[in-house]
């Protein structure tokens, strides 16, 4: 990534773009070996399906918890493996687990929200495969939303500080196509 124009979007939130040239092989590639799954939370008048598939991988013992849903991790995956390791030499981090969402099509989304849950440390590293998807960043829950492109091969980086400031979503887009992203984090054991 020290080779690509580091963009800061607003304090502690950086977006590296083309960190991945080889982005279409790697979605081939995890789409082939991730156990995607439709996970459902908890709302006022029941269960609801997520509008996506997601799966966790991560280190034994690094437990996630997110919208009443409780995460345990499956082991990591070769490629992911590879991944999380890259990562971790190029940002000098220390991630220990990643959250998988695959975005099946633009009626995929995820609303706003901060990932600010009490295990989380240091930060969130967020990289995109497939086809490109409108990020969406406000201050609080009323700022006026700034909108950035997560073009497949970028790498979002948000620090855990800017999530008490900042909420993000993925809205839905009617001709978006397929696109993984995947949340490497550092949970504390």
């Amino acid at each position: 990534m020290s080779s690509t124009l580091k963009i800061d979007i607003l304090p502690g939130i950086s977006l590296y773009n083309n960190a991945f040239p080889n982005h279409a092989q790697l979605y081939d590639q995890l789409m082939a070996e991730l156990e995607l799954q439709q996970k459902h939370y908890r709302l006022a008048h029941g269960l609801v399906p997520m509008p996506r598939l997601t799966a966790f991988y991560g280190d034994p013992g690094t437990n996630y918890s997110y919208s009443g849903i409780k995460e345990i991790p499956l082991p990591w995956t070769p490629n992911l493996a590879q991944l999380r390791d890259r990562l971790n030499v190029r940002l000098r981090a220390k991630l220990n687990s990643v959250l998988c969402n695959h975005y099946r099509h633009g009626r995929d989304s995820v609303n706003w929200h901060a990932d600010a849950e009490p295990e989380l440390h240091d930060r969130v590293v967020s990289v995109s495969l497939g086809a490109p998807r409108t990020f969406l960043l406000r201050e609080g829950r009323t700022g006026q939303a700034q909108p950035t492109v997560l073009t497949g091969g970028s790498v979002l980086v948000m620090t855990i500080a800017s999530q008490q400031i900042y909420q993000h979503s993925i809205p839905k887009e009617t001709a978006a196509g397929p696109r993984l992203n995947l949340t490497f984090r550092t949970v504390r054991h």
